[in-house]
């Protein structure tokens, strides 16, 4: 604990600084970015429920380069948004940012464009964030799946490709499918990550009505507030992820700088899971693997780092040659072997910014 005397004396002088400052503007503006990509009928339908909700001082709207029509269609159902439009698409991360920098709100609330929100879904994160210590950098919501779940009974056949999207399974490896007479389940209640670098949800596929403890390592990108003070010391979403682990990666480094993040069961989001890139594409298979050993990598432990590689080369090989799956976790295996040096450079540079160990870092609920 000696060690830790001075860094956490100078992280709290800081949070000191931050509360006067909070408290002197009033922390009055919340912002809500919504990011888009070829699906304006559904990040029409996110931010026009925000909008009627009224609680927000403003929604941004960013087209990240979309090769439709997206634009004109969102400025045309949205006049009261400000759209922003991105010439490329440069992943969930680049579209966050450039809503984010698009506001000065004190709060910034993030919102997938596949999700529902609940009335008093943005006042509930932004009174909670308002109301918690000055540490606390963000806030994470309560996202239910959307429609209802039955158990996927193990004597039933095996789901083909095409129907496989639409089967999912909790941490228990239990498979549920969409069924009228099933049960609500939950999404999310914050993000965790296990001692291979596994990055999860928590709570994924619990009953509904699941109690969560307050704190918890992660925010979800899809439905959390987070305030501007925590990004301005630590940075926003690293856009060289491209899509997932974007938000456990900027948990980590909030969490090795002395910030805390916190959950508001009363912040209601209804999610369509992957409504937009989908749970088996190429794109999922080969960026939730790379990311995975990425993060860890630049922010975990040894021991993580060790067991997140050796666990991916064991499922890639177990695949099987000519597997789809199994090309592209060997193939995300292969480009951070192949990027190892700046990897390595990364968590050095991460190490000399923190002031928190890595070891001292809860990353479970």
């Amino acid at each position: 604990m000696r060690l830790l005397r001075g860094p956490v004396l100078r992280q709290r002088r800081r949070h000191g600084v931050r509360r006067a400052l909070d408290r002197g503007r009033g922390l009055t503006r919340t912002a809500v970015v919504v990011v888009n990509w070829n699906r304006a009928d559904l990040t029409t339908r996110a931010a026009r429920a925000v909008l009627e909700d009224g609680a927000a001082d403003e929604v941004v709207v960013v087209d990240n380069g979309s090769s439709d029509d997206s634009p004109a269609v969102l400025r045309a159902a949205l006049p009261e948004a400000t759209v922003v439009t991105r010439a490329t698409n440069g992943g969930f991360a680049a579209g966050a940012n450039a809503g984010i920098t698009a506001t000065d709100a004190d709060v910034v609330v993030l919102l997938n464009n596949d999700a529902v929100p609940a009335p008093g879904f943005v006042a509930a994160l932004r009174d909670h964030l308002l109301a918690a210590a000055p540490d606390v950098a963000a806030v994470t919501g309560r996202i239910v799946l959307a429609g209802r779940w039955s158990r996927l009974a193990s004597d039933r056949p095996r789901p083909d490709t095409a129907a496989e999207g639409r089967v999912l399974r909790d941490h228990d490896g239990t498979a549920w499918t969409p069924s009228d007479d099933g049960e609500v389940r939950l999404n999310s209640t914050g993000v965790q990550v296990d001692r291979d670098g596994n990055g999860a949800d928590r709570d994924w596929f619990a009953p509904a009505d699941r109690t969560a403890v307050t704190a918890v390592f992660g925010f979800s990108g899809g439905a959390a507030a987070l305030r501007r003070a925590a990004l301005d010391d630590v940075g926003l979403l690293d856009e060289s992820l491209f899509m997932y682990y974007e938000d456990t990666e900027l948990a980590w480094r909030l969490a090795r700088r002395g910030w805390q993040v916190e959950y508001e069961p009363t912040a209601v989001v209804e999610h369509e899971h992957s409504a937009s890139s989908g749970v088996r594409s190429d794109l999922f298979v080969f960026r939730n693997a790379r990311n995975r050993m990425v993060v860890a990598l630049w922010h975990a432990p040894w021991t993580t780092v060790l067991r997140a590689l050796g666990r991916t080369a064991v499922r890639g090989v177990r695949g099987g040659v000519g597997s789809r799956e199994a090309r592209l976790v060997l193939a995300a295996l292969a480009d951070v072997l192949q990027h190892l040096p700046s990897h390595l450079a990364r968590r050095l540079r991460e190490s000399r910014r923190a002031s928190v160990p890595r070891r001292r870092v809860r990353t479970s609920a």
